[in-house]
């Protein structure tokens, strides 16, 4: 069979009937069935974040042992950060907070009896709750939902989840951070105070200030012994000074410089401290929220007119389809 113009208009014409009313039929069928009491409609709901770039407070506001840290705490974060942040979402910590919270196995009404009601459980959240990064670097939270207000209150819920679990990771981490930082100074402090109790004994015992000391006695030294005998007493006294500068002095020497040193690393080391400190007690917010999520007033799910539509479209092109192949077996038959 030749397919013309001619020939299709003259198809539909000897064929209107069932190309007409099927589809209207079906149409009809879908609209009868598309309605709620077969098809439960969805509202959703949305919240958009944007990541932050800012991890350690104290990097970004207090002043570095080098000068002052780089981070802006303003700047919204990168194609990195917004992955982070994907991965945060689809969190099972995040999950298993969500679904206890809003007690989802009832609310989707899982039989808790239901053979494999946890993988039914996690299939409906994943079909109802979508996250998704847009080309603005944000992150979007989706909620569908039978209730507007619950699909709304969810995805205000695990918005601050975000915060809450970002919040503990990291807050985790400058624990772990602070303790370490600690040890070490006051490690450093109580061998400081060691070194300072070091050298208080060797001050009583007469070196306070070697190199001062030892000059000044050298030149009282050589003064009196070119007084001679008048100045016997004064000479054994000068000798024991030094005899004391000799046999103190270097350790005196090594234990101040060493001292000094050490004075150096705690003001680093103290800083490092009062950081950390400031990271575990402190922490920003993980995201920019742009807007909170509200009850939707319409449904999104079904699309009822597209729907429809779709039904009508598909029974027509299969009205045509079984049309064409019963005229062409008629045609085969025909020519028997």
């Amino acid at each position: 069979m030749e397919y013309t113009s001619a020939n299709l208009i003259a198809f539909i014409y000897k064929n209107w009937k069932p190309l007409a009313i099927i589809p209207f039929l079906a149409m009809v069928v879908a609209v009868a069935f598309s309605g709620p009491r077969f098809i439960k409609p969805l509202f959703e709901s949305q919240v958009i974040l944007f990541p932050s770039t800012t991890n350690s407070v104290s990097k970004a506001i207090l002043p570095q042992t080098n000068g002052y840290g780089d981070e802006d705490i303003l700047e919204f974060g990168d194609e990195q950060q917004a992955e982070q942040l994907l991965q945060i979402l689809n969190s099972g910590e995040i999950r298993d907070s969500t679904i206890a919270k809003f007690d989802l196995m009832n609310h989707y009404e899982i039989d808790e009896d239901t053979k494999y009601k946890r993988t039914k459980l996690f299939k409906e959240y994943a079909g109802k709750i979508e996250f998704k990064r847009t080309q603005f670097m944000s992150v979007e939270i989706n909620v569908k939902d039978t209730d507007p207000q619950v699909a709304a209150d969810i995805a205000n819920y695990i918005a601050y989840l975000v915060d809450k679990v970002k919040r503990r990771v990291q807050q985790d981490r400058a624990k772990m951070g602070l303790e370490i930082v600690k040890n070490e100074y006051l490690g450093l402090k109580s061998e400081i105070q060691t070194m300072e109790d070091q050298i208080t004994e060797l001050r009583y015992k007469g070196v306070h200030d070697y190199e001062s000391q030892s000059a000044v006695f050298n030149e009282q030294y050589a003064i009196a012994l070119a007084q001679g005998g008048s100045s016997r007493g004064q000479i054994k006294e000068l000798e024991r000074r030094l005899d004391t500068l000799a046999k103190y002095g270097g350790r005196y020497v090594a234990l101040r410089d060493e001292l000094q040193l050490l004075k150096e690393e705690e003001v680093k080391l103290k800083t490092k401290f009062d950081q950390a400190k400031v990271d575990v007690n402190q922490m920003l917010p993980a995201t920019f929220k742009v807007d909170e999520a509200f009850a939707a007033e319409r449904k999104s799910y079904p699309k009822r007119s597209i729907l429809i539509l779709a039904v009508g479209f598909v029974t027509f092109l299969f009205v045509v389809f079984v049309l064409l192949v019963r005229g062409t077996l008629a045609e085969l038959k025909a020519k028997q």
